[in-house]
């Protein structure tokens, strides 16, 4: 589905919309960044023209949502932001950053469109540094076992899925049988986030699963169904996830981006290359890798280093005596 022509004088409101409507139409979930425009954008920008926004405008609206109250989604009641709490103008910058985000995203398509000549009022605007600090839950070993045996045999099967595999819910929730590779001992995944298609190695307790999963299926069918044979949903895993984390006593309770995280924390934490990490999530890059594990690796790096630095010798007082000069 192509997007329809939009013309010079396009407000930006509809740039925006336009945008949304792409995103959905290549099956991307577009909730968040829907409500990040509705919230933060349109306020702002909306009946602005694309083509005469300038720089200067958007550092400031940027610069503005640093102080901007904190909304709270689903609520009308809003917290002011405390200027001298340095942590609370961080977090808020963090905010203005993924804000900042979606408004280029959005931009940048209508720039695709042909809706301006240039792109540099915006890609002039830069993300305020140093104030992304990732905060990344993953569960344990033991959480993992006691989350599986407190969940029922259809959500088992998707929290086992998630755990072998570190694909997102949507992922999970539209493989097909076709999509597992026995010989090969992968799944693709044909509809990523990043509209490129991956291929996930499994280990030998993934293979024997999903050779299970799969073993009367024809290959379109769904991979992960509910016990009605019915396509999983969001409003249908998150309240028997939520009373199997209770169950395991895993409090707060993990949700499937927990789950993806603690794969890629599993491997991270094994001395993993980051590299082979960001293949098999899906990242274009190592940059987002970095980001969320690179510091569980400190150990492996040093588990690496101590057992391949030589030791020149014993730190003993020398023996060595000094050879006199011959007349």
């Amino acid at each position: 589905m192509r997007s329809r022509p939009l013309r010079a004088a396009t407000p930006l409101g509809q740039a925006m919309q336009d945008y949304l409507t792409h995103h959905k139409a290549h099956g991307k979930s577009a909730d968040r960044s829907e409500h990040t425009i509705k919230a933060h954008i349109l306020p702002t920008f909306e009946n602005r023209p694309v083509e005469a926004l300038s720089a200067r405008e958007i550092q400031r609206w940027q610069n503005k949502l640093i102080t901007a109250p904190i909304r709270q989604r689903g609520k009308k009641a809003v917290r002011k932001v405390d200027p001298d709490n340095p942590d609370a103008i961080r977090k808020r910058k963090a905010t203005a950053n993924r804000v900042l985000t979606v408004l280029k995203a959005g931009l940048n398509h209508a720039y695709h469109n042909g809706v301006v000549k240039s792109a540099d009022a915006w890609r002039r605007v830069k993300p305020f540094r140093g104030v992304d600090v990732p905060k990344v839950r993953y569960l344990s070993e033991d959480e993992c076992r006691r989350l599986l045996n407190a969940c029922d045999a259809d959500l088992r099967a998707l929290v086992r899925g998630a755990l072998q595999t570190g694909c997102r819910f949507g992922e999970l929730a539209r493989m097909q049988a076709s999509d597992f590779n026995p010989d090969g001992g992968t799944v693709t995944v044909r509809e990523a986030k990043g509209g490129k298609a991956r291929h996930v190695p499994l280990t030998d307790a993934g293979i024997q699963a999903f050779e299970l999963l799969t073993a009367d299926l024809k290959g379109d069918d769904l991979i992960f169904t509910r016990t009605d044979g019915e396509p999983w949903g969001k409003d249908y895993y998150q309240r028997p996830l939520r009373e199997a984390c209770g169950r395991a006593s895993i409090d707060p309770p993990a949700s499937f981006h927990v789950l993806r995280h603690t794969y890629g924390s599993a491997l991270a934490l094994r001395g993993v290359p980051l590299q082979v990490i960001a293949y098999a999530l899906g990242h274009s890059d190592t940059r987002m890798t970095e980001r969320h594990y690179a510091h569980l690796q400190p150990s492996y790096a040093a588990e690496t280093i101590r057992a391949h630095l030589p030791s020149y010798g014993d730190d003993k007082p020398a023996k060595v005596r000094k050879l006199r000069k011959q007349a």
